[in-house]
Order: structure tokens, then sequence, then C-alpha cells
């Protein structure tokens, strides 16, 4: 295939669903960021318990001043104007776990942010499904799966990105990582991120209770959902690092468009 030849690989519901994905999620984060704000800790444990605690954000009273803190496993970091003492969303600064301009709304409201967290968690659901839908119907789904014939192709792949590789194995529309990658969120994060945010829902804790029981409870929940959102964060940094350095225009383009010129290296599927 010549590299001059673009081909049409995003079809308009890919790009639709992407993109409200992608709003939904960032809104999801923010608003979570402002539920965690009304309850700054975790704790391992089957309810509150602070000598169970892994995580807390908050302040301490320093003479005429507060200084901010994040407490992990146990390490004592000072934060102040970052996490724990920082800006209130208001033009001033408050004791707070996250800042203003992170959350959402940017003003201190666990009723807020609940509303804005359920309504675009519906909103995720409704894109995850019809993209599922479609692209179980187009086969386009089906070429986003990990494959066996993918697994002898984990190792050259990521050998190529360390620069250990001169050319990486040959693929289709998405190469063995990025599958691999895809397969843990669409299979495993998504899934369990959803399940631990019923857990934590008030409704659904009062008609499902072993919901909850099975997580080891609500603060185990909120420990499972918190840790599971920033390994999500993760996977869309390195996502995002993809697209830049593996070519953004074209990348961009693609999911805008739905036409993307292939690579050298890059075979029909």
């Amino acid at each position: 295939m010549s590299r001059a030849e673009k081909v049409y690989r995003h079809s308009l519901s890919t790009r639709l669903t992407h993109w409200l994905a992608a709003l939904s999620l960032v809104i999801l984060f923010m608003s979570g960021l402002q539920i965690f704000n009304a309850a700054p800790f975790l704790d391992a444990s089957d309810k509150t318990d602070p000598a169970r605690r892994v995580l807390e954000i908050g302040a301490v009273q320093n003479g005429a001043r507060e200084n901010g803190f994040v407490n992990i496993l146990g390490l004592h970091v000072r934060t102040t104007g970052v996490l724990g003492y920082t800006d209130d969303g208001m033009g001033g600064q408050s004791e707070r776990a996250f800042p203003g301009w992170i959350t959402m709304p940017g003003y201190q409201s666990l009723a807020d942010g609940r509303r804005w967290h359920l309504f675009f968690a519906w909103i995720l659901v409704i894109a995850g499904l019809w993209y599922f839908v479609a692209g179980a119907i187009s086969g386009k789904f089906r070429k986003l799966v990990i494959s066996r014939a993918d697994l002898s192709k984990l190792v050259p792949m990521q050998l190529y990105y360390l620069k250990l590789r001169k050319e990486p194995p040959p693929y289709g529309e998405y190469n063995p990582l990025q599958k691999m990658a895809y397969t843990v969120v669409i299979f495993v994060f998504a899934p369990l991120i959803v399940i631990s945010g019923l857990a934590l829902s008030p409704g659904v804790d009062a008609i499902a209770g072993p919901l909850t029981s099975v997580l080891g409870g609500r603060q185990f929940a909120r420990l499972w959902h918190f840790v599971l959102t920033f390994s999500l964060l993760g996977f869309t940094v390195v996502h995002l690092t993809m697209v830049f350095t593996q070519g953004a225009y074209n990348n961009v383009r693609s999911m805008v468009t739905g036409w993307y010129r292939p690579g050298t290296h890059e075979v029909s599927a």
C-alpha cells in the first residue's frame, strides 16, 4: 500500500462515540475529584477506619497559616497551594483536597458534583454501548481486541518503541500493544469502574447490598474506584503520547474526518 494512499478508517459512528466518550471521561474525572473533596481520604476497610488509611489529603493549622498535606501509605508530603490547602474555585484559597480549577464544579458542592458525575456516567455508558454494538455489526470491534496471533508480536512491538528494533512487526489498524491496552480497558477497567461506582451509589447500595459487600464495603469500593480511575488516567496519558509521537496530524485527522494515511509497516486487516 502506498504511503500516499489514504484509507477511510473511522466511521461516523466511531468518531462520534470517541469524542463523546472523551468529553464524558474528562467531566467524570473532574466531578469525581469534586466528590472526593467531600471525604478526602481512602481506607482499606469495609468502613471508615483511620487506622487503615492509605491516602489522606488535607490541611493543618501552623500558626497563622494552614499547610496542605498528602499522606500516602504513611509518607507525609507538604503540598500547600497544590493539594490540601489550595484554590477554592472562588478566587481564594481554602482547605480542600483538589483545587477548584480541576474539579467540576469549581466551587465546593458535593450535590452538584454528584449531578455532573451521574449525568455523564450515563452518557459514557450509552456511548460505550453504541460503540460496542456498531463495532460488533461492522466487525470493527474484532480488530480492536487482541488475538492469539498478536501475542508473539507484543515483545517486538515494545522493542520497536524502545528503539531497540528498527522496524515494528506488521500489523493492521491497531498494533498489538494498542490491542492489549484496549482489551484490558474494555474488559477489565471499564466494567470494574462501573461496578465500583454503582456500589458507591446510595440508591444502588440500598437494593443491591451484596454488590458493595463483594467489593469489601463502601470504603473499599471507594478505594477500588479511585485506583481504577487513575489507572485509566494513566492509560489516557499513554494513549495521547502515542497519538502525538506517532503522527499527531494523521491520527487526529482520522478521528475527525475518518481518513487515515497508513505507514509502510501497516498492512490491511
